[in-house]
């Protein structure tokens, strides 16, 4: 099951990918803007901390299935390593995916929000499907949303992924790896969540409080 970041903050990437097992990286448009950079230079800035063979993630914001092509070839041509080209699964962008897979170019299917929407995405050529896990909790249950997803995946033996997206809570991200995605992709705060417990550092300190009882204070390691 992959780990990817879902940020453009290249400080934020390098400090998540020196201490997780980091997988890539997902942006779009809005976590773009949020950097207030320009667009290509902040791409190949996080292409250098991730290195090449992860997957970076980048969204196209045309409309019309050609111009998501033409989008999809520059941004491949302009950025080295292992890029995935994510598309709205409106039906403009289900064309997109189909013309780009027969190019060879890898795709995410984004918005998702339905099982039926992935399966079209899957369908047509897909690699990832990303089910917006918390605004489908909005209206419904985001869970039940990937469970379903993964089963057609597994019954029609396609090969897409579900890469889930949209996260509020670490419960949202448990959730998802119970009902099977293959995937997450979450901000940076999230990730780190992952390892937050009370107990854990109390339990730390406990085995060393009891180390330097019998070894002393300075007794810093297990090379006393």
């Amino acid at each position: 099951m992959k780990i990817v970041i879902d940020s453009a903050n290249v400080k934020e990437i390098r400090d998540l990918y020196e201490y997780f097992p980091i997988d890539g990286v997902t942006t779009n448009p809005s976590i773009i803007v949020k950097e207030q950079q320009t667009f290509f230079p902040l791409l190949k800035e996080i292409r250098k901390v991730i290195g090449e063979e992860k997957e970076l993630f980048v969204q196209v914001i045309s409309g019309k299935a050609e111009n998501i092509v033409e989008e999809a070839r520059y941004v491949t041509n302009s950025i080295s390593g292992d890029v995935v080209i994510k598309v709205p699964v409106t039906i403009e962008g289900i064309k997109a995916i189909k013309l780009l897979k027969a190019e060879g170019i890898r795709t995410l299917a984004t918005t998702v929000y339905t099982p039926l929407s992935a399966f079209v995405a899957a369908k047509a050529g897909a690699d990832y499907v990303a089910p917006y896990v918390n605004r489908i909790d909005n209206l419904g249950d985001g869970t039940n949303v990937v469970s379903e997803i993964t089963r057609i995946f597994s019954i029609h033996n396609l090969p897409c992924q579900v890469l889930a997206a949209s996260f509020k809570n670490v419960k949202q991200l448990l959730n998802v790896t119970l009902a099977g995605a293959h995937g997450i992709t979450t901000s940076p705060e999230l990730i780190r969540a992952m390892l937050e417990h009370p107990s854990i550092e109390k339990d730390v300190c406990h085995f060393r409080n009891e180390w330097a009882q019998l070894y002393g204070k300075e007794a810093t390691s297990l090379m006393v």
